[in-house]
């Protein structure tokens, strides 16, 4: 029976406590969005000499060590807020505030991608019609399906999950047999999708920074834990999130490599729009003709629609917590609706922000979102080290070190890596967005005169407190 729970009235209303574990991967996998691995196949194909897979494999890696490091510090902090959260616990309140910062220009961007995606899909079946017009449609549909319902987004985006999927193992089972009757490789076992002469690691670096931002998703399931049926499941479906969603993208990434060896293929006569813009119809079409083309080009549509959907409600929460605390207006940020039990001025908010998908691209706004996740990702797993292996002082044993420092200090120089092979506007736009976060932080603390609110839910608003007893919530 799912419960509820109104602390006050001038709260307006609770969110429910209603997602199950897969409900929660389901939204994670959604926010992932699986054939985003065909969208932008064409352009990391050029950028790391056509060897798409490594550069996924490259990305899996580091996230398996920073999902792990989110799966300890969900546990032992089990509060909707993420990463700048448990940087604020573990190592201070004005570390966590810059982190939360930087993060939040990610998780508004990212709806904005879905949207974008969408609009280069319509654009091609549509030719003739302004792009401007699938924005402003696309922006009024999630947006009003999130506004009215937190479950009909779950149930919705699992629908167009399973869709998605099942259209992709019908792609992968065509490849396999063109490649068994002599198209592309000729062989569906080869190790040219990971190497082969001419393969830079700096490339591959290069290109798993653009495809990392599709990992995002097991980051924003922490971002559900008020509304899980119980906190605990939450760090199984970190790892169940990445784990799956990384499968995903290896297979798909993997046959579409070995029947595309090139990718000039997609890019006639030097023509770079479909590689900078979105490959999927251009896979579809060599694969299976106009009915694949079709069939491949909806998939997309539902599972970035899913990804929209998913999104767009994680970054609604994420501006509800800090509404909630002051660190936004609380009349605003703060508010819950009391009739659908969601934060609709947020829900607004960030479908207004969408709307900006009309004069952006692909390439420049995954380049600003891969700045704020690096750097939460990176954070995280220092957050690790400080909170178990400092405060805690669990560093005396083979086992602590290993959890404790080890693993996560892996992670943390990963994710560095990656982070310093972004393009060079993106660590600019990054920084100067990092700078914007610092001036509002001297101004919230009177020059550092008190303490930063916390970004993290100090209410209990679904029958129990999310910040553990001992924790200071000031």
């Amino acid at each position: 029976m799912t419960k509820t729970f109104t602390p006050a009235a001038k709260r307006g209303g609770s969110l429910k406590r209603n997602l199950g574990l897969w409900a929660i991967v389901g939204l994670g996998l959604g926010y992932m969005t699986p054939t985003v691995v065909f969208d932008t196949f064409g352009l990391v194909a050029r950028d790391t000499n056509n060897v798409v897979p490594l550069a996924y494999l490259v990305a899996l890696i580091v996230m398996m060590f920073t999902a792990v490091s989110y799966g300890k510090m969900s546990g032992a902090i089990p509060s909707a807020g993420s990463a700048y959260t448990y940087v604020r616990e573990s190592i201070h309140p004005n570390a966590g505030f810059m982190v939360g910062w930087t993060s939040l220009i990610d998780y508004m961007l990212l709806p904005m991608v879905n949207c974008l995606i969408i609009r280069s899909y319509l654009e091609a079946v549509f030719p003739g019609t302004p792009g401007w017009i699938w924005v402003v449609l696309y922006c009024i549909l999630v947006t009003g399906v999130i506004y009215f319902t937190m479950r009909g987004t779950s149930n919705l985006n699992m629908v167009l999950l399973v869709f998605s999927i099942v259209v992709m193992v019908v792609f992968v089972v065509m490849v396999w047999a063109q490649l068994r009757d002599g198209e592309g490789a000729g062989s569906i076992a080869s190790t040219q999708p990971f190497f082969h002469e001419g393969v830079q690691m700096s490339a591959v670096l290069t290109g798993a920074t653009i495809v990392c931002f599709s990992f995002i998703g097991f980051d924003a399931v922490t971002m559900y834990v008020e509304e899980a049926k119980s906190p605990k499941i939450v760090p199984r479906a970190i790892l169940l999130t990445v784990v799956l969603g990384g499968a995903i993208f290896l297979v798909a990434g993997y046959f579409t490599q070995l029947r595309f060896q090139n990718w000039e293929v997609f890019a006639p006569d030097g023509d770079m729009q479909f590689v900078e813009d979105s490959t999927l119809p251009l896979i579809g079409q060599f694969v299976g003709g106009p009915v694949l083309q079709a069939v491949l080009t909806a998939a997309g549509f539902a599972a970035t629609l899913a990804s929209g959907l998913a999104s767009h409600a994680s970054v609604s929460r994420m501006l509800l917590v800090m509404g909630r605390n002051n660190v936004l207006p609380k009349k605003f940020f703060g508010h819950i609706n009391a009739k659908t039990h969601t934060p609709t001025f947020n829900i607004v908010l960030t479908g207004v922000v969408s709307l900006l998908a009309m004069a952006f691209t692909l390439e420049i706004i995954s380049a600003f979102i891969n700045f704020g996740a690096l750097i939460a990702f990176t954070a995280v797993n220092v957050s690790v080290i400080a909170w178990f292996a400092i405060k805690q002082g669990r560093r005396k044993t083979p086992k602590d070190i290993f959890n404790f420092i080890v693993m996560p200090g892996i992670g943390m120089i990963l994710t560095g890596v990656l982070w310093a092979n972004l393009s060079l506007g993106a660590l600019i736009g990054g920084g100067a967005w990092a700078a914007l976060g610092f001036v509002y932080l001297v101004f919230l603390t009177k020059g550092f005169k008190k303490k930063v609110s916390a970004f993290d839910e100090i209410q209990p608003v679904t029958g129990y407190n999310k910040v553990p007893e001992g924790l200071d919530a000031d």
